[in-house]
């Protein structure tokens, strides 16, 4: 039946393996994910989708321990905030304000798994999916255009591009992820150092723990770097290969 050849056909495509990408790609990428983080104005552009990551990690928090999501609100200065509702103190208010600051390079680090194993179209669709799910969730009208964009970007690029173009964006978008995870650390104990940010995710974790917000600030730049080091390995795999430092 011709819809069943389309579905088998589509599952195929979803599932199946792509080919290595040149190690020069591998590189390339990772050089313009840098620059990106490092230079003012397109981290200033980009870092939206950090935000993206940074408050759907909260929100999916929330949800898995218990707590009522509210709405998140994403803002044009790339803040954003992720209300919801149950008890002020206990496990599920600390690992919800936990997850914001790592959620990015956790998600890169995923992306730097699917990616090892040359899943690039599911790694894509995925994003799409997440994207959509927390549409839903959205609360505000600049919130509704980041992550329409946002998804139409990743959508168009998975349907409409060559292998070649989904492979850097892809590693590119991946390697930004990672990287772009610790910057906002290093500016979040930069801002509180100046005491502009005393409600940071890090200063609420030190009310509700017996452990100062520096405790905190550092716990989240460890498992940013964590996720760095281990994502740019699985990232490096083609490199490594054509090194011949793997097997």
């Amino acid at each position: 039946m011709p819809l069943i050849d389309g579905l088998t056909t589509l599952w195929d495509k979803l599932l199946g393996a792509q080919p290595d990408p040149p190690p020069l790609l591998v590189l390339i990428t990772a050089v313009i994910a840098l620059v990106v983080v490092a230079t003012r104005l397109p981290w200033r552009i980009a870092r939206n989708a950090v935000t993206i990551a940074h408050e759907g990690g909260h929100a999916l928090v929330a949800l898995l321990t218990g707590r009522k999501l509210r709405g998140i609100r994403l803002h044009s200065d790339t803040s954003g905030l992720t209300l919801s509702a149950g008890r002020p103190t206990g496990p599920g208010m600390i690992l919800t304000l936990l997850a914001g600051y790592v959620a990015p390079s956790l998600v890169g680090l995923a992306g730097a798994w699917l990616l090892a194993g040359n899943r690039i179209t599911l790694l894509l669709w995925v994003a799409v999916a997440l994207l959509l799910a927390m549409l839903v969730m959205i609360r505000n009208v600049f919130g509704v255009l980041s992550l329409l964009v946002t998804g139409g970007v990743v959508l168009a690029v998975s349907w409409y591009t060559s292998p070649q173009v989904q492979a850097a964006f892809a590693w590119t978008s991946v390697w930004f992820l990672l990287l772009g995870g610790v910057r906002p650390v290093v500016e979040l104990q930069r801002m509180r150092s100046r005491g502009r940010m005393p409600e940071s995710d890090a200063d609420q974790l030190a009310r509700l723990t017996p452990f100062p917000a520096l405790f905190w600030v550092t716990v989240f730049a460890l498992v940013s770097l964590a996720a760095l080091g281990v994502g740019a390995l699985l990232l490096a795999g083609p490199i490594l290969t054509d090194a011949g430092l793997t097997g």
